[in-house]
């Protein structure tokens, strides 16, 4: 829930094509292009329903700023296990949210999974240069030393398998 309201994002997949020409149709809806010519993703974000057939399902559990301005995404994907959930959305609402005063840093959002077991951190940048510098920042350093200190004190992992992280660049209008 972010700020009293309930905030789901929704994601899919498809020809740059074809999803610029459904982000068109609506253009009253909250929705953001990524890719290029060969593949493309569309996010929704809305506090109701989508208008995507078959979308990856997320509620946002937490956020900051908006899509606007923003020209590169990250998404690091984050398997958790049922278990684990609670104290892995309990550490995401209790960070330290030092990237949120990065240069070039646009937007976050922490999104729980409604179909599946992969949480998605969900950044916005300036550029690719702004996500770059800051992974070399103390901030970064701090933020994920913190993060790896509290998976050792753990004896059993919260994570079913690594994380990934994919990247992409907002679609140019045409």
């Amino acid at each position: 829930m972010i700020g009293g309201i309930n905030m789901n994002l929704f994601i899919t997949s498809g020809t740059r094509n074809y999803l610029k020409k459904m982000k068109e149709k609506y253009p009253e809806e909250n929705m953001l292009l990524l890719g290029d010519e060969e593949s493309a993703v569309l996010i929704h974000e809305t506090a109701s329903g989508t208008i995507f057939n078959q979308p990856r399902k997320y509620e946002v559990i937490d956020s900051y700023g908006n899509f606007e301005n923003a020209e590169y995404v990250v998404m690091n994907n984050i398997p958790v296990t049922d278990e684990g959930k609670p104290l892995f959305e309990y550490r995401f609402k209790n960070r330290n949210r030092q990237i949120e005063s990065q240069p070039g840093f646009v937007a976050i959002r922490v999104l729980r999974p409604i179909t599946s077991n992969t949480y998605i951190i969900l950044t916005l940048w300036e550029n690719r240069q702004a996500f770059e510098k800051w992974k070399t920042s103390e901030s970064f350093q701090k933020s994920h030393a913190q993060q790896a200190g509290t998976q050792t004190t753990h004896p059993h992992s919260i994570f079913t398998g690594p994380s990934y992280i994919t990247t992409y660049s907002i679609a140019e209008e045409e």
